[in-house]
């Protein structure tokens, strides 16, 4: 594997944890009333998020659908399955209820596909870690 994919990886993986980690803190906030909860959920997720996405940016690296709109959509499916389920088990161990993991899991999902489905787009517009990018297809 050539270096520049890894450095490009890395790059999306750091951009998202940020991106994520603001959105996870502020819904975390709204629905358990604790800025302190909701500091704790997104400080204990910037920690398994980043492992999580690294390993999914891999994998999905070694797909090849040409069709960057239908391979934005699956990645981002496919990650927030991922994302969720770690949100709600975060969730319910710090918040010490199922309901309050679940109430932020299901808010995570409309909120986090949009901002992902955005950064992946974003993403694709940047030839970080790319040398040659032939327009057919997609990293």
């Amino acid at each position: 594997m050539k270096t520049q994919f890894i450095k490009r990886h890395l790059a999306k993986t750091i951009t998202w944890r940020i991106i994520g980690t603001l959105d996870t803190f502020i819904i975390s906030w709204l629905i358990s009333g604790s800025p302190f909860v909701g500091l704790q959920i997104g400080l204990a997720e910037v920690i398994t998020k980043l492992i999580l996405y690294y390993l999914h940016e891999r994998v999905w690296f070694r797909f090849k659908i040409k069709n960057s709109t239908k391979r934005h959509l699956l990645k981002t499916i496919t990650w927030r399955v991922i994302g969720t389920l770690d949100t709600f088990l975060l969730s319910w161990l710090i918040s010490g209820s199922p309901f309050i993991g679940l109430q932020i899991g299901l808010a995570e999902v409309i909120s986090k596909m949009l901002l992902y489905y955005l950064h992946e787009r974003a993403w694709y517009k940047i030839n970080y870690g790319i040398e040659k990018r032939d327009k057919k297809e997609d990293i």
